[in-house]
């Protein structure tokens, strides 16, 4: 599947891309700010840190760097994880994709992996591109592979929206995926004891698996808010806004 895989010479200012890592498991987010620069989420060189299984699973969430240090790019900060890094450095040699916006229901359900588009609407490109250097000086909180990863950081910048209750899960597509699946596997194994059809079961699944997708998109859900850059930098650094663990209760999008 070429997904959203496009051309450097088509990149402009603002727009939300990504590169997969290792097998395809893990993809990594930014907002492209022009210049050949891109300005990411990053949990300052260390592996994502979920304190899980997944820790062996899922690859660092900052490009792989070379032992010459580029002249482009800027080292993470002590404070936060937001950096800058040249177009080569953030691919860190994979493909170059474009995180979609606005898609159709139709299309947002044909996507069979999540973490590759939304329905939700972008805001202008200079906003945009204005919210992702405001961050890379003001910092996006502490780094949680479920609550606040990359693709949550390249989201907010799009969007400006972030979600209200700091105990569910965050904008992130691919982390609802991580999830999805297994709770679909979960839910639909009370089917066994009505029916042993094996086709029927994995129609199943699949249904519960795009319900949750659907509903927890950032353009779907209503437990979110438009909030400036400003007033989010001003909230992490007063505390009123916390990245906290969430529950297994909480990581299970709520189907209607």
């Amino acid at each position: 599947m070429m997904m959203n895989r496009i051309d450097r010479s088509s990149l402009k200012s603002g727009d939300h891309i990504y590169s997969w890592r290792a097998a395809y498991i893990y993809a990594h987010h930014g907002i492209y700010v022009g210049d050949n620069s891109v300005v990411h989420f990053t949990r300052r060189g260390q592996e994502v840190g979920t304190g899980t299984v997944l820790d062996h699973i899922l690859v660092s969430s900052i490009p792989t760097r070379s032992t010459a240090p580029c002249t482009v790019c800027t080292p993470p900060s002590d404070g936060h994880g937001v950096v800058s890094s040249c177009l080569d450095c953030f691919l860190a040699g994979g493909i170059l994709y474009r995180f979609e916006y606005a898609v159709t229901p139709a299309i947002f359900l044909a996507k069979a992996r999540g973490g590759t588009c939304t329905l939700a609407v972008s805001d202008p490109d200079d906003i945009v591109v204005h919210r992702a250097n405001y961050l890379l000086t003001n910092g996006f909180g502490l780094y949680n592979v479920f609550k606040n990863n990359c693709e949550d950081f390249a989201i907010y910048c799009k969007t400006g929206l972030l979600v209200v209750d700091q105990s569910t899960m965050g904008q992130s597509g691919q982390a609802v995926s991580i999830i999805g699946g297994p709770l679909a596997a979960v839910m639909s194994t009370p089917l066994r004891l009505v029916t042993t059809n094996v086709y029927g079961m994995v129609a199943t699944a699949v249904g519960v698996y795009c319900a949750s997708r659907y509903a927890a998109d950032i353009g779907m859900r209503r437990d979110v808010m438009k909030v400036s850059v400003e007033d989010l930098t001003t909230r992490l650094t007063t505390g009123l806004l916390q990245v906290v663990e969430p529950s297994l209760a909480a990581l299970t999008p709520t189907v209607s």
